[in-house]
């Protein structure tokens, strides 16, 4: 079981170099931690699209061949978790059409919260989808004819869909850079000589050497081709801004710059937040590794004490066919982290980790630690309680899922079997961040969702969907009866 959250996905793109293959490679191996379901890149030689995919990790996708296979001064590439859409190749990104408009290719960060009634007003329109990716709904309403151009239409494709989108298009002129009116996922621009880069992280831009030029604003499109970079703000009235304030806590590398914060700061500040809001009596604070590291040096800063990798985490952990959970107890969460016994035996432990979900694996690291003689173990994190699940592109389950949301503070200290559990408040999170508090979404701590979303509209929607699905498959097969009896 997945006790973290799961990431959502990473898009790079690059317009003007003889390398853009190679360097689209480059980059999405930075974004790696954004996902690791599924990777692609799409080039254009000149004439036509260039397109390898396939599960896995970008690593193991790519080599020399494959890369010289995609040639062309531009390309675009994505990294992917499925937040929706089943873990298939045919749902790998990016996606690519080839329709009136040319051909044109789209990778995607983020969930649209209305993709199941554009689905529909689509397919009874006559549009025939060959994934179940929220992406290729962008791509169908980007084909439609309309008056105006096309920018145009790109201005009203982004108009009717909802929800959160960092978007990454390339066309047979064009690289395309797309942000949600309320800037919920991140989306940065870049320079490497006269190549110009788009990145869901700067983290992709240092990889290549490029120089970061700023953030795509939040509901603006940025267009580049051979005359260079040109803006159009597609939402002129102005939106609430709802910046995913998780990407500071957990889901964006520590090197990365977001809004012009590094996050690596800003989680060691939430480390000091927490000291100052929960001052605990104890001999050692040690990090879960790798996400609780930057916050639990920050509260041993603050508090003055000593910090300990007692964690070892082993960085070749990949998938494994085979689950010996009866020859070796907890084999999947000792396999990833490793207990330092000598360090903790005998001495009162404050454990940071970046937010529990489920419980589960903080429960056997709290287990870890008094079978190894912690004599006090107290749970700090460094976010608030989760409550609400998000409807934005991030795996948090349903709310009867969320440990926060069904248990009370000791019910789930008590199930860690933990000396004492501590949460950051909300307030101290957004200080950490030195940022408005209105400049966020934090609809998975206090349910105050920036999108409106109906669960019960998509529920519909999706049933009476599967109703023709079935009544069709009944209906195929009585004529398939039929002709046997014939």
């Amino acid at each position: 079981m997945q006790n973290y959250p799961k990431h959502y996905c990473g898009v790079f793109g690059i317009f003007g170099h003889p390398n853009a293959a190679e360097l689209t490679y480059y980059g999405l191996y930075a974004l790696q931690h954004r996902g690791q379901e599924s990777a692609g890149i799409v080039s254009f030689d000149g004439k036509n699209f260039c397109t390898h995919k396939g599960m896995g990790l970008v690593s193991q996708i790519f080599n020399g061949d494959v890369l010289h296979s995609l040639p062309g001064t531009v390309a675009l590439g994505h990294t992917r978790y499925s937040t929706t859409g089943s873990s298939h190749l045919r749902n790998a990104q990016p996606l690519t059409v080839d329709c009136a408009r040319g051909q044109i290719a789209i990778a995607h960060n983020g969930n649209l919260t209305n993709a199941a009634a554009l689905r529909e007003a689509l397919e009874a329109n006559g549009s025939i989808f060959q994934t179940t990716v929220d992406s290729e709904i962008i791509l169908h309403l980007m084909a439609q004819p309309t008056l105006g151009g096309h920018e145009n239409n790109l201005v009203q494709t982004v108009r009717r869909i909802e929800g959160s989108y960092s978007l990454a298009i390339m066309t047979e002129q064009e690289l395309i850079g797309v942000r949600d009116p309320h800037g919920f996922r991140p989306l940065c621009i870049g320079k490497v000589g006269d190549a110009w880069v788009l990145a869901s992280e700067t983290c992709a831009l240092d990889l290549i050497h490029a120089k970061f030029v700023r953030d795509v604003e939040p509901g603006e499109i940025v267009i580049i081709n051979k005359d260079g970079l040109r803006s159009i703000q597609a939402f002129p009235e102005h939106e609430r801004r709802a910046f995913c304030i998780f990407e500071y806590v957990y889901f964006a590398r520590p090197d990365s710059n977001i809004n012009n914060r590094n996050v690596y700061k800003v989680r060691v500040e939430m480390g000091r937040e927490l000291a100052r809001e929960h001052s605990i009596d104890a001999d050692l604070v040690i990090p879960v590794p790798d996400s609780g590291n930057s916050a639990a040096l920050g509260y041993s800063l603050e508090s003055g004490i000593p910090y300990e990798m007692a964690f070892v985490r082993n960085h070749y952990v990949g998938r494994s066919f085979l689950q010996p959970s009866q020859l070796i107890r907890d084999f999947n969460v000792r396999v990833k982290l490793n207990l330092i016994a000598e360090l903790v035996k005998g001495k009162r432990v404050i454990i940071v980790d970046d937010s529990i979900v489920r419980g589960t694996t903080c429960k056997a690291r709290v287990n870890n630690l008094k079978e190894a003689g912690a004599k006090e173990v107290h749970v700090l994190v460094s976010c608030p309680p989760h409550m609400n699940p998000c409807v934005y592109g991030i795996d948090f389950p349903d709310r009867n899922k969320l440990m926060a949301a069904n248990y009370s503070l000791d019910q789930i200290r008590s199930y860690l079997s933990a000396d004492s559990l501590h949460y950051l408040s909300q307030d101290g999170m957004v200080r950490a961040t030195g940022l408005p508090k209105n400049s966020f979404c934090m609809a998975c701590y206090d349910g105050n969702y920036p999108v409106a979303y109906d669960p019960l509209v998509d529920k519909h929607i999706m049933e009476r969907r599967r109703s023709k699905i079935e009544g069709l498959s009944e209906a195929i097969a009585k004529e398939e009866l039929q002709a046997r009896l014939l």
